[in-house]
């Protein structure tokens, strides 16, 4: 087996870019070749039809049905011209992947010939008959019916041959049944309070955006290394392996030159991406061996959440081009950093303001502060909210292992921000600013332009952190739906800036002017939030310590941390801001809980199997080699020098019995307790006894079988070793 993994990456082939058929032209000239985009619409449609799709794409109305086959006849169209021969509603389900049901636009014509057929009624609305798609208990097994809707917000696009339509999914009684759903019921909420508190500063904005820009990590690993361990193909992670004399100690691969092998591979996938109107932008070798990352620029959040799903599956298809295999879990090697997907999220008004971005006069800054206030205050809030938008499984094994953010939520500003609130708070505080003060005030706040552009370093080890004119959210894991913790950002953030709006309003009512009223709503935000505010090692044990002291909460259990969505607060949030009801958001927490268990159940199982039927066998085997290897010596040798020549043998059979035993012993206590979890009926109880009886036997059989690899013959070692796995060339 040994000299099957190092033949594995040495026979890899390593292509040119011009080999594999990439454009010899501009990006420019082919990016969104595969989008209907907003030049095709006006192509193809009428000037009714792209005028309706345009109002529902900017104003959110609905697309008249009448009009509906107007557009649906010029999308398909288009999609035949491109080859399409099949279309599918395009929608995210709450597995945290993608689904589609192809559908062919051919139809038999009354002369029994076959005619392409594709009117609004397909456009609008289907049917895909997703019973087994997770619905947390929101309809019987029985009830087969969903509806898919069209989501005119997200262009439609071809990939092969087929048209895909970005859409919602929702239940027969209308309860959300996928992530887009509640994400632009989220963008909606936080587009109407934003443009309710940016009136009062300027009355011309109709519109606030949500951006969005998802910086991707991820790892690669040979094709043929992949295939030869199980335990990666089946949980997405090693579940064994002892770490390699170098990883990323020397920090040589981080930001260092990317092999060519990778390199092809990078430059296919992105060019697949800009065909589908994906803007990446950045790539570069992360931290760990074998580890990269891809950024693409800001775009709208809901536009931004699809081409990242679209992404990674674009990424994994080209992938199995160049004998690779993509890692999106959070962690799938042990001792080596893990992958995040960071989240760097504003908020742009039609008139072109960036909300977090400091202005050049009282009144931009001003609004800047309000905003800016608003979300500090909202991460202090629903700190537990906003936790369980990210923690899972596989996210568990990397937050708080230092190398990412640790489950507490804290802010990040930096130095000049801190400084900045500190002053407003001290020269607000407590009393009516007169005339002078209140015009230092605005003076020393319109000076924050002019320091804050890169001032601050920016803290990597803050799970939210503040970094010049956005906000990074960088606790969420690489393998998430961003939806998720985008949808409850957006809702706090709404929530926040309603009560800010409110507060100036009962202020500006009891008699206090406009401005005055402003300043003292954003003293009083400062105020309330200043605990969570952070800028040191959130790495550290003492930010631990402080966190406590501070009344912060540290949940690293993800079943704790998940029920903090169906507390009472979450679900007068949710309510209020209209984005989940509570029976959505049980039906939620019961999927994330049968996730945790059902992906927890298949990594305890591989485990086992492999445990007993690949290193045991390969462990025994070996035993017995030394074991021949000390009868010869005893043959051979006195007494006196077999126990010296034999000592080193002799330990290694005796250490090989003990770790052995111990394997076997914890493997079969691990399936007893395993089956009594699994007839527990309770979906709650059953992930407490997986969590508390079950998961711990991973690490424990774990650390026997890394230590037996070092003891074992490589040429014998049934599993390609993390120096063969993390090492491309």
């Amino acid at each position: 087996m040994g000299k099957l993994r190092f033949s594995a990456v040495e026979n890899a082939i390593s292509r040119h870019p011009q080999e594999v058929g990439f454009p010899a032209v501009k990006t420019s000239e082919y990016f969104g070749v595969n989008v209907f985009t907003k030049r095709k619409m006006q192509e193809y449609l009428s000037q009714e039809a792209f005028n309706s799709v345009m109002d529902a794409i900017e104003r959110g109305t609905k697309v008249d049905r009448k009009v509906s086959n107007q557009v649906a006849s010029g999308m398909k169209a288009w999609a035949i011209d491109k080859g399409a021969t099949h279309y599918t509603h395009w929608f995210h389900p709450l597995t945290g992947a993608t689904a589609e049901k192809h559908d062919a636009f051919f139809e038999p014509a009354s002369d029994a010939s076959v005619i392409e057929n594709f009117d609004g009624g397909k456009l609008v609305q289907q049917e895909p008959d997703a019973s087994s798609l997770p619905s947390g208990g929101m309809r019987n097994t029985f009830e087969a019916r969903g509806y898919t809707a069209w989501d005119p917000s997200s262009p439609a696009f071809v990939m092969d041959s087929t048209l895909c339509i970005p859409s919602v999914y929702v239940s027969f009684k209308g309860d959300s049944l996928d992530y887009k759903t509640p994400l632009l019921k989220s963008i909606e909420a936080v587009d109407r309070a934003a443009v309710e508190l940016c009136n009062y500063f300027d009355k011309n904005v109709t519109r606030v955006n949500v951006g969005l820009g998802c910086e991707q990590e991820y790892f690669l690993v040979d094709d043929a290394l992949f295939n030869a361990r199980p335990d990666l193909k089946l949980t997405d992670r090693t579940l064994m392996g002892h770490s390699s004399a170098k990883d990323q100690q020397l920090a040589d691969h981080y930001f260092g030159y990317i092999p060519m092998r990778v390199s092809s591979f990078m430059r296919e996938f992105e060019i697949e991406a800009y065909k589908l109107g994906i803007p990446v932008k950045t790539r570069h070798n992360e931290v760990a061996p074998n580890q990269y990352e891809c950024a693409p620029v800001f775009e709208e959040v809901n536009l931004a959440v699809d081409h990242n799903q679209l992404l990674m599956t674009i990424m994994k298809r080209v992938a199995k081009r160049h004998n690779f295999k993509v890692l999106f879990h959070e962690k799938p090697y042990k001792e080596v950093n893990g992958s995040g997907k960071h989240c760097n999220w504003s908020l742009i008004t039609d008139t072109g303001v960036n909300l977090f971005a400091p202005g050049k006069t009282p009144k931009t800054n001003m609004l800047f502060l309000s905003f800016f206030v608003s979300v500090i205050k909202g991460v202090y809030e629903y700190q537990d909210l906003l936790r369980s938008s990210i923690v899972s499984l596989g996210n568990e094994h990397r937050l708080g292992a230092a190398e990412a953010p640790p489950a507490i939520m804290s802010v990040f500003l930096g130095e000049e921000m801190n400084k900045i609130l500190d002053e407003l708070e001290t020269r607000v505080s407590g009393k009516k600013m007169s005339p002078d003060e209140k015009t230092e005030l605005k003076l020393d706040v319109g000076k924050i332009p002019e320091i804050m552009p890169d001032n601050t370093d920016r803290n990597r080890t803050s799970p939210f952190a503040f970094t010049g004119n956005r906000f990074e959210f960088r606790a969420v894991g690489s393998s998430t739906n961003v939806a998720s913790p985008m949808t409850a950002l957006n809702t706090i953030v709404a929530s926040e800036l309603t009560e800010f709006r409110k507060e100036v309003d009962k202020l500006i009512e009891g008699g206090i002017k406009k401005d005055e009223a402003i300043f003292q709503v954003i003293k009083n935000f400062i105020v309330a939030s200043k605990k969570v505010r952070f800028d040191g090692n959130n790495y550290s044990d003492e930010w631990k310590k402080e966190a406590a002291k501070r009344g912060l909460t540290n949940i690293d259990d993800v079943l704790d941390a998940l029920s903090a969505m169906v507390s009472d607060k979450a679900k007068s949030l949710y309510e209020e801001m209209k984005v989940f009801s509570a029976r959505e958001l049980h039906a939620r927490l019961e999927i994330d809980i049968e996730k945790y268990n059902k992906k927890l159940q298949i990594e305890a199982r591989v485990l086992g199997d492999l445990s007993i039927n690949h290193i045991l066998p390969t462990v025994y085997k070996y035993q017995n080699v030394l074991i021949e290897n000390v009868k010869g010596l005893k043959e051979l040798f006195a007494e006196n020098d077999f126990d010296k020549l034999a000592a080193t043998q002799l330990a290694s059979i005796k250490e090989i019995s003990s770790r052995a035993a111990m394997v076997n012993i914890k493997v079969n206590n691990m399936i007893d307790e395993r089956r009594k979890a699994n007839v527990i009926p309770e979906i709650d109880k059953k992930a407490r006894m997986y969590a508390d009886r079950v998961k711990p036997y991973l690490d424990e059989i774990r650390y026997q079988i890394d230590h037996l690899e070092m003891i074992v013959d490589d040429e014998l070692w049934p599993l390609p070793k993390y120096r063969e796995l993390l090492f491309i060339r």
